[in-house]
C-alpha cells in the first residue's frame, strides 16, 4: 500500500517503513506525528484520489533526527556592471520513518495506547505521594527566605581614552614656475 502525501510545500509517495527527508517539521527525534493532508491512496489493484485530500486519511511516522541539507552556492551576476553576489544556504530538515498508513479516520494502536498510559499516569504521579511529604515541602518552600540577586561586580574602565586624529597635513606649497632665461647672445665674430 503506498500513500501521496504533502509536507512543506511538497508531495511525496511513500510506503510503511520508508525513510524520508521533508522541510523541517517541530518535533524532537523519537516522537510520533501523524500526517494528515493525504492526496492519494492504493495498491496494485486500486487507488483512491482526494479532492483535494482524502478525508479521514492520514500516515504515522516517527521522527529520526532534524538535520540540515547540503550548502548551495547562490550566484548572482551582471556582467559588465560590476554586480556579483555570493551567499551560501543549508536547509534545514527532518528525517521520517513512516510507519503506517491509515484510511477511514483509524488511529494507529500504538497511539492510542499510549494517549491511555499517558493519561493514566498523570494523576498516578500526584497521587503516590502521601499528604505529610506533600505538605513537608510547602513548608520547606514556605521558610526558604527569598534570595538577592547579586548585581554583577562593575569592571572597571579598561576602554582607552580616544586618540587625537593627526592633524590633517596642508599640501606642500607649490614653488613658483623657473623663468626662462633668455637665449645668450653670442658675440659677434670679428671682421677681420
Amino acid at each position: 500500500m503506498f500513500a501521496v502525501i504533502k509536507t512543506g510545500g511538497k508531495q511525496y509517495k511513500v510506503a510503511k517503513d520508508d525513510v524520508i527527508r521533508v522541510e523541517r517539521l517541530d518535533a524532537e527525534a523519537g516522537a510520533s506525528l501523524e500526517l494528515g493532508e493525504v492526496l492519494m491512496v492504493g495498491d496494485e489493484k486500486s487507488q483512491t484520489v482526494g479532492e483535494p485530500f482524502i478525508s479521514g486519511a492520514s500516515v504515522a511516522a516517527t521522527v529520526l533526527e532534524q538535520t540540515r541539507a547540503d550548502k548551495i552556492i547562490v550566484f548572482k551576476k551582471k556582467r559588465r556592471k560590476k554586480y556579483r553576489r555570493k551567499n551560501g544556504h543549508r536547509q534545514h530538515l527532518t528525517v521520517l520513518r513512516i510507519d503506517d498508513i491509515l484510511t477511514g479516520g483509524k488511529k494507529k494502536a500504538a497511539a492510542q495506547k499510549a494517549d491511555k498510559k499517558a493519561e493514566a499516569k498523570a494523576p498516578e504521579a500526584d497521587d503516590k505521594k502521601p499528604a505529610a511529604k506533600k505538605a513537608d515541602e510547602t513548608k520547606t518552600q514556605a521558610k526558604k527566605p527569598a534570595t538577592k540577586k547579586k548585581a554583577p561586580a562593575k569592571k572597571a574602565d579598561t576602554k582607552k581614552a580616544p586618540e587625537k586624529k593627526a592633524a590633517a597635513k596642508k599640501p606642500a606649497a607649490r614653488k613658483p614656475a623657473a623663468k626662462k632665461k633668455a637665449p645668450a647672445k653670442k658675440p659677434a665674430a670679428k671682421k677681420e
